[in-house]
């Protein structure tokens, strides 16, 4: 029985030691490579005494940060993945939650990172560490002691207190979750993808862990050319990426942009979509640019180890219909609760709760949330069985398939990103001059809307956030109040906002 994720690499490298794993437009890796550099990492990480704790990797998107991950788990520890590009205010939340003693980095992030006041650990460079001489016996030593539960990694996702919380997630269920991804994909070693995801979001794990197992390729897509659908599109062509796996509004924005009039993906023969719903017209484009491919939409949370349900589209869809998300991936059982903890009538909506090996360890140093998401299973009285509440709203349609309806509360889908309304308005709330705040999502113009009441003009406020939030928790359109609608207790009326706020497009 596999134990650990790294006996995916030990045995691709076997059997395709020089094929290209990981690269970008600059260079490239092979699995022989990646393994080596990776090993040399683990052992440097266990000589210096590191071992089971987070170790933090502050790199650029590059195929040496993907290598740095697997040598951060060849030492027996977790890795944490840090965009360069994240605000420096989110990343110092984070270092204070991980207390980390070690972080991995490069020449570029080396500098940052010594402007955090509150890191006081060792900062290694991947350069240096990626050659030291690799010990088997060391390495064998931390492989003995681990077990399939210990944690592979942590990614942080969005706080409702505006704070990022911590999701830790260990061998057993990313193995599970790969084996049943790579299946459902069909990916073989001719796979070919084009990752699209910041590689701190667990949504790159279906790209970098399905070519470790099946001895795949992936290209690191540069961000830029996701502003130029034809020169994206170009890009795929050029690589002959065969495999996706993104969010609907990258899809949706080269649609859109009639791009197909100009150019079409070549070689893409899987589609793979999630996070966001697929407006029916655009997926229609793509259906007709790529008749003979596959579209899969997926769905699942970052705390049952990235997707949980997938549905291969196998017929046409009207125009006011919404794709399904479909079935339980294997080992994996969805649950439908009404308010009252019972399943409700086929039909009838719930909120989606998870059960199985899927489910992540919860929360980093924040038993408080993880106890809240991650429950005793109500259906089950006779012994202790966590499941994982979702929030998320959906219902079974006449076929049996899992449809999604809505968030459950103030939590959004964004750009393919998963966000918490609190967490912006946290950052609002910080800024000189705003007394109060309040955001609230248009769903059908995928539109964060920002109201606040204060002296500070819009620009001084979208110029402070742009310092303390990533860009796709920015909000697209910020209105100054001279006061804040309230309900009869007192709290922010947020139905009243979106009365303001329909007013407002009534008069444009």
């Amino acid at each position: 029985m596999q134990r650990n994720i790294l006996e995916y690499m030990e045995e691709t490298v076997q059997r395709f030691p020089d094929k290209l794993a990981f690269a970008n437009e600059s260079m490239g890796m092979s699995f022989r490579e990646v393994s080596q550099a990776a090993r040399s990492i683990g052992t440097c990480l266990a000589r210096r005494g590191y071992r089971r704790e987070p170790v933090v990797i502050f790199m650029n998107r590059h195929p040496h940060m993907i290598t740095a991950f697997w040598g951060v788990v060849y030492s027996g520890c977790f890795y944490v993945p840090i965009d360069e590009e994240m605000p420096r205010f989110r990343v110092e939340l984070i270092f204070q939650n991980l207390q980390p003693r070690v972080v991995i980095c490069d020449s570029t992030t080396k500098s940052q990172l010594e402007e955090f006041e509150d890191f006081h650990g060792e900062a290694l460079l991947y350069d240096e560490i990626s050659r030291y001489p690799a010990e088997d016996a060391v390495l064998a030593e931390i492989r003995d002691r681990a077990i399939d539960t210990d944690p592979i990694y942590i990614v942080f996702t969005s706080g409702s207190t505006g704070i990022p919380k911590g999701v830790v997630a260990c061998h057993r269920s990313v193995i599970d979750y790969v084996d049943n991804l790579t299946e459902v994909l069909g990916v073989t070693e001719e796979s070919v993808f084009a990752n699209q995801t910041p590689l701190y979001f667990d949504a790159c794990l279906k790209e970098l862990f399905s070519s470790l197992k099946c001895g795949a390729t992936t290209y690191l897509t540069p961000r830029q050319l996701f502003m130029f659908p034809v020169k994206l599109v170009e890009f795929l062509n050029e690589y002959k990426i065969n495999t996706i796996c993104w969010v609907v509004s990258a899809l949706t924005m080269i649609s859109s942009m009639k791009t197909f009039r100009t150019v079409v993906p070549k070689y893409l023969h899987t589609v793979a979509f999630g996070s966001e719903v697929f407006p029916i017209k655009q997926f229609r484009l793509w259906r007709e640019v790529l008749p003979d491919a596959r579209f899969l939409n997926l769905y699942g949370p970052t705390e049952a180890t990235g997707m949980s349900c997938y549905y291969e589209v196998d017929r046409d869809f009207a125009d006011d219909e919404a794709i399904p998300i479909g079935c339980p991936f294997h080992n994996t059982e969805i649950l439908l609760l009404d308010e009252n903890d019972r399943v409700p009538a086929q039909g009838d909506p719930g909120e989606i709760c998870i059960r199985g090996t899927a489910l992540t360890l919860g929360y980093y140093n924040n038993e408080e949330k993880t106890d809240e998401a991650f429950v005793q299973n109500p259906l089950n009285p006779h012994y202790h069985e966590l499941i994982y509440r979702t929030g998320d709203i959906g219902r079974l349609n006449e076929r049996g398939e899992l449809m999604f309806i809505s968030r459950k509360d103030y939590q959004i889908k964004h750009m393919g990103h998963r966000i918490e309304l609190g967490e912006i308005e946290v950052q609002v709330n910080r800024i000189e001059g705003v007394r109060s705040a309040c955001c609230i999502y248009d769903k059908e113009k995928e539109k964060i809307l920002l109201f606040y009441v204060g002296e500070a003009t819009v620009q001084d406020l979208v110029a402070g956030l742009k310092k303390a939030l990533p860009r796709y928790m920015i909000p697209n359109h910020t209105y100054a109040l001279e006061q804040m609608p309230l309900t009869a207790n007192g709290k922010i009326d947020r139905n009243g906002l979106k009365q303001i706020y329909d007013e407002k497009k009534r008069r444009k």
